[in-house]
C-alpha cells in the first residue's frame, strides 16, 4: 500500500506540473531562452472561423483539401509514437499553400517514455513546424479506439464521467482526459496557425461485451446522444473558456455510429461548444451513405443547424489493388461533387512517410500524386 500511494502521489505531482500547479521558478516547461511559457500567453485571434455557407480562412471564403497526417508528433527519442517518424520540415514546407492538416495530439504522444514524465517536445515540435511554414493545423485530442494512445475502447461510462478520472497507463497516461484537455489547449492557445480542437476522433458513447469492443461486440445504450451531447457541452466548454476564439471539431465518423445514429446526429451537433461538424469517407461514392446516415443527409442536417461539414477523413486504398493515378481520379471526382453538395473541405487520410506500394493500403507518400490533387482542390477567395 505504501508503494502504490507513493506511485500515486508521483503522478499527483507530474499533473499539478503539467496544469501549471508548481510556483517555483526553474517550471520545467519553461523555455530556456528567456521567452514566457507559451500557458502565460493570450489566445492567438483566430485563423480559421466558421459560417453557414462554410470556413473562412483569414477572413476569405476557404476550402481546404488537405492531409491526415497522424504520426507527425511521433519522435522515438521521446514517446511510444504512432507509426514512422516524420521529418518535419519536408512535409510542412512541401504541403501546397492554404491546405489544412488533422494530426494526432494524443496524451500519449506527450509522455517521455523513459522517464515517464510529461514531455511536450515532440508536439511542440508539430507546431513550430507549422508555424514556421505558415501551415495551418487541427489536432485530434484523443482517439475512439485507444490506439496510439492508452489502447482502452471508450464506452459509454467514459463519456459519461469516465474522461475527469485518472487511469494511469505506464507511458501513456499520467492524467484524465479533462486534465489533458486543459493542458494541451493552454499551452497551445497562443500558436497563431491553430485551426480548432478536437476532443475525440469518432466519439461514440457505446459498450462492449466483454473483452471485445469490435463492431459486432457493442450494444448502443438508449441514452447515448444525450450522453454524448453532455460530454460534448461539458469538454467543449473547457475549451472555450481557455481558446474563446477557436473553433471545436465534432470528429464524427457520421455514418450511423452510436450516439449520432439518424437525427441522433442533428441533437449532438444543436451543441453551442461544436462549430464544425464531420463526415469520415471510405466508400467509392460520391455522396456515400443511405437516406439515414448519408453524406446528403449529414449535410442537410449541417445546413439546418447553421454549421459547416468537413469531411475530415476521406480515403481509398492503392498499391498492390490499384494505381495511385487511379485513386486520384478517384478523389478529384468525389472532391467536386462534395464541394457542390455543400461540404466544407475534404482531408485525404492519410500521410506516412513510409508508404507500402506493394501492399493495399491507404498510405499517401510524399510522392503520391493526391499532392497535386490537394493543392489543386484547396481554394481561398
Amino acid at each position: 500500500m505504501a508503494a502504490e500511494r507513493a506511485r500515486l502521489a508521483g503522478l499527483l505531482t507530474v499533473v499539478g506540473l503539467v496544469l501549471g500547479v508548481c510556483g517555483c521558478s526553474d517550471h520545467p516547461f519553461a523555455p530556456k531562452d528567456g521567452r514566457p511559457p507559451r500557458s502565460t500567453l493570450p489566445a492567438a485571434e483566430a485563423v480559421v472561423t466558421a459560417s453557414p455557407q462554410g470556413l473562412r480562412l483569414r477572413g476569405a471564403p476557404w476550402w481546404p483539401a488537405g492531409f491526415n497526417a497522424p504520426q507527425l508528433a511521433t519522435n522515438w527519442s521521446v514517446n511510444f509514437g504512432c507509426g514512422a517518424q516524420t521529418d518535419l520540415d519536408s512535409y510542412f514546407g512541401a504541403l501546397p499553400a492554404n491546405s489544412l492538416t488533422r494530426f494526432n495530439l494524443f496524451q500519449a504522444l506527450a509522455i517521455n517514455k523513459r522517464t515517464g514524465a510529461v514531455d511536450f517536445s515532440a508536439a511542440d515540435a508539430v507546431f513550430a513546424a507549422a508555424e514556421k511554414y505558415r501551415q495551418v493545423v487541427l489536432p485530434v485530442l484523443s482517439p475512439q479506439d485507444g490506439g496510439c494512445a492508452d489502447e482502452q475502447f471508450k464506452q459509454r461510462q467514459w463519456y459519461v464521467n469516465g474522461w475527469t478520472t485518472v487511469r494511469p497507463v505506464p507511458g501513456r497516461a499520467v492524467m484524465s482526459f479533462r486534465d489533458w484537455t486543459k493542458a494541451a489547449v493552454d499551452r497551445w492557445k497562443s500558436v497563431p496557425v491553430l485551426a480548432g480542437w478536437e476532443l475525440v476522433g469518432e466519439p461514440e458513447p457505446s459498450n462492449c461485451t466483454g473483452n471485445h469492443c469490435d463492431l459486432p461486440a457493442r450494444t448502443c445504450p438508449p441514452d447515448a446522444a444525450a450522453v454524448l451531447r453532455k460530454f460534448m457541452d461539458d469538454a467543449g466548454t473547457i475549451v472555450r473558456e481557455l481558446d474563446p476564439h477557436r473553433l471545436i471539431f465534432a470528429g464524427y465518423a457520421g455514418g450511423g455510429q452510436c450516439g449520432t445514429q439518424g437525427d441522433e446526429f442533428r441533437t449532438v451537433s444543436a451543441s453551442p461548444q461544436i462549430d464544425v461538424v464531420e463526415y469520415h469517407d471510405y466508400t467509392r461514392d460520391s455522396l456515400p451513405g443511405d437516406q439515414w446516415n448519408g453524406l446528403g443527409v449529414r449535410l442537410r442536417q449541417a445546413a439546418q443547424l447553421g454549421k459547416p461539414l468537413l469531411v475530415a477523413e476521406i480515403g481509398e486504398e492503392a498499391g498492390s489493388c490499384g494505381s495511385l493515378e487511379d485513386r486520384r481520379a478517384h478523389l478529384d471526382a468525389k472532391f467536386v461533387a462534395q464541394r457542390a453538395a455543400g461540404s466544407a473541405g475534404a482531408l485525404i487520410w492519410a500521410f506516412v512517410p513510409d508508404p507500402r506500394p506493394d501492399q493495399c493500403t491507404f498510405d499517401v507518400g510524399p510522392d503520391d500524386p493526391l499532392w497535386s490533387l490537394a493543392a489543386e482542390r484547396t481554394t481561398v477567395g
